[in-house]
């Protein structure tokens, strides 16, 4: 009995990247969701690196007020660049992209609050920061998990057909 339980189990099991086509309508939420993130997290990169900031320097310099410096400015630049990335293969791609860089988010928010106030704060983070992160990290989730998870799928979205085969 319970070799049948995980082979039901693992049978139902399904992978993410195979249930859309690339043209489902779904795709303009993962796009959007990239897209946005990706060119609001550029436009504060390229403000604090036009500042000339030190690339490690924790003196309280601020853009949009909130706290930066070059290696944060910098960062922001290159994980902007790559949900523009996400936003231009669209997709199961940029679903996946958000989720992944979503929950970075999240845990990089509570990693540096963990770390303010002490000389490990190499990001120069202050409390407004690990807000945003918060923030930029569940709306990035929202947008990966759009249309893939809940408990009112529509009875013809692939991953609710993947989850209940039998029906």
């Amino acid at each position: 009995m319970a070799t049948h339980a995980v082979h039901d189990r693992s049978r139902r099991r399904i992978r993410f990247d195979e249930h859309l086509p690339v043209d489902h309508r779904l795709n303009l939420v993962y796009r959007i969701g990239a897209g946005l993130m990706g060119l609001g997290l550029i436009a504060f990169g390229i403000f604090g690196i036009v500042h000339n900031i030190g690339f490690f320097d924790t003196g309280g310099d601020e853009v949009w007020s909130l706290n930066t410096n070059g290696a944060l400015s910098w960062l922001s630049v290159g994980v902007g660049l790559l949900l523009l990335v996400g936003m231009v293969i669209g997709g199961n791609f940029a679903s996946t992209l958000n989720m992944a860089l979503g929950v970075l988010f999240v845990v990089s928010g509570f990693l540096n609050m963990a770390l303010l106030e002490t000389d490990y704060n190499f990001l120069a983070f202050e409390i407004q920061n690990c807000m945003l992160s918060f923030v930029i990290g569940i709306l990035l989730l929202v947008f990966g998990m759009y249309g893939r998870v809940g408990s009112a799928l529509p009875h013809d979205n692939p991953y609710w057909r993947a989850r209940h085969p039998e029906e």
